[in-house]
């Protein structure tokens, strides 16, 4: 990467997933999944899931691809959900017993060290779970000793800041109004993997081999499909880090970025559609 990716990169100091982003995602969960729902049908598209198979997935926030995943693995196939949020794995375990799905089953660990008894698995998958590793070879060695030797793994991760207009733009007005601290290239965060080279790199490390990627480009919809720009802003606030960084600086410093954001957000707001802002992802697949 470049220095210049290097320092638009837009993401605050690390989240503590098994706490607060957690609780903020479960508050959330309904915008959070429905903002990302596109990405994730291309996701299991692209994974192509068979009855029978057993499936591990990592970082499965409320449950929904977990979901689907087990509908498509039926009627012997099932899955395995491992999140480190404890919040967000009684939530997705309360959805499972709802839904009646029999061979779907969430665990509460940290992936990079977890270990369960009916490894291996004959696939892994991740939206936008596996940014997050302190070390991401080690953790990556561990998912692949958790799969089969023919196993795969399939991933989408956030490609860069740049082209992800829905943050980048946010946090341009953010850091109008408050410092924050830069990012640090290739640090657990949304961007981690902005750099397939280095994505390559570490799965290639961790002992995955044929590494192939696939670009998804598209709208995505800032608070979910149908959010007015005040949705979208409360969404942003309510949810995001920013929002939090924005609050810690006082009424005034979070007024006047508000009324900014409320104003971007007006500028892409499209009628029927909702907040549309541009985004980017790398959809991933490699073998064990």
């Amino acid at each position: 990467m470049t220095d210049e990716i290097h320092t638009s990169s837009p993401s605050p100091a690390t989240e503590d997933w098994a706490g607060e982003m957690g609780r903020k995602w479960l508050k959330n969960l309904t915008c959070f999944e429905d903002m990302i729902q596109p990405i994730g049908v291309a996701l299991l598209a692209r994974a192509q899931y068979q009855p029978d198979q057993t499936v591990l997935d990592i970082g499965f926030g409320g449950g929904a691809t977990s979901l689907a995943i087990a509908a498509a693995v039926a009627p012997s196939g099932k899955v395995i959900g491992v999140d480190i949020s404890p919040d967000l794995t009684e939530a997705a375990k309360m959805r499972a017993k709802m839904a009646g799905m029999k061979n779907l089953e969430f665990v509460c660990a940290d992936a990079a060290s977890v270990q369960l008894k009916d490894a291996p698995y004959d696939r892994l998958h991740s939206r936008f779970g596996s940014m997050f590793f302190d070390e991401p070879i080690a953790a990556f060695s561990n998912l692949h000793s958790l799969l089969r030797q023919d196993g795969r793994i399939d991933l989408a991760v956030w490609g860069p800041p740049r082209d992800n207009l829905w943050m980048v733009e946010m946090m341009g007005i953010v850091k109008a109004h408050i410092d924050v601290p830069p990012a640090i290239p290739r640090t657990p965060g949304p961007f981690a993997f902005e750099d397939l080279e280095y994505l390559s790199e570490v799965l290639t490390d961790a002992g995955f081999a044929n590494f192939e990627a696939e670009t998804y480009e598209g709208l995505q919809a800032v608070g979910g499909p149908g959010a007015t720009p005040q949705d979208a802003l409360n969404f942003a606030l309510g949810s995001m880090a920013a929002g939090r960084l924005l609050k810690e600086a006082g009424e005034d410093v979070l007024r006047q970025a508000s009324n900014d954001l409320l104003s971007l957000y007006e500028k892409h707001h499209v009628d029927g559609a909702g907040v549309m802002m541009k985004a980017k992802a790398w959809l991933i697949s490699a073998s064990a």
